[in-house]
């Protein structure tokens, strides 16, 4: 498996033994990760810390050229929000773990002119159905579903 992806994985486990969302999520340039994050919307009761999110945070305040040159790694397809700060900082493209419990808006990346490279890993596919199935009301709730 990829090591970023692998980095990836790790921070969405560090998100589930915190209690929270296990989606985990690194930002690489040139090689290197810059920043990395996992879902963090129960641990500090956020609205907007979601993997991608809060890797971006993580890798603080970037010239535009260095998005312009860079991979994010998710190990769930991005939501509407996290789409949107793709397009927004023109990072070219995306490698998701899974899209089989939940398919983000990948479409509307590829529209952009994103590449977007989905891996399918058993591991991740793994980790949130057992996610989902243990707590399918925090699941709901983080989705926007009733």
């Amino acid at each position: 498996m990829d090591k970023y992806l692998s980095e990836a994985i790790n921070q969405a486990k560090l998100g589930l033994q915190e209690g929270g969302i296990p989606i985990g999520s690194v930002l690489v340039h040139g090689g290197q990760i810059i920043g990395k994050g996992h879902n963090k919307r129960v641990q500090q009761k956020s609205v907007v810390l979601h993997g991608e999110m809060d890797a971006l945070e993580n890798a603080g305040r970037q010239p535009a050229s260095v998005y312009r040159e860079s991979v994010l790694y998710t190990t769930l397809s991005p939501c509407p929000m996290c789409t949107g700060a793709i397009l927004l900082y023109g990072i070219p493209k995306v490698i998701i773990g899974e899209n089989q419990t939940f398919k983000g808006s990948e479409k509307l990346l590829e529209e952009n002119g994103v590449e977007v490279v989905v891996v399918n890993s058993s591991q991740c596919i793994e980790m949130m159905q057992d996610f989902i199935k243990t707590n399918p009301k925090l699941w709901n709730e983080d989705i926007g579903q009733p």
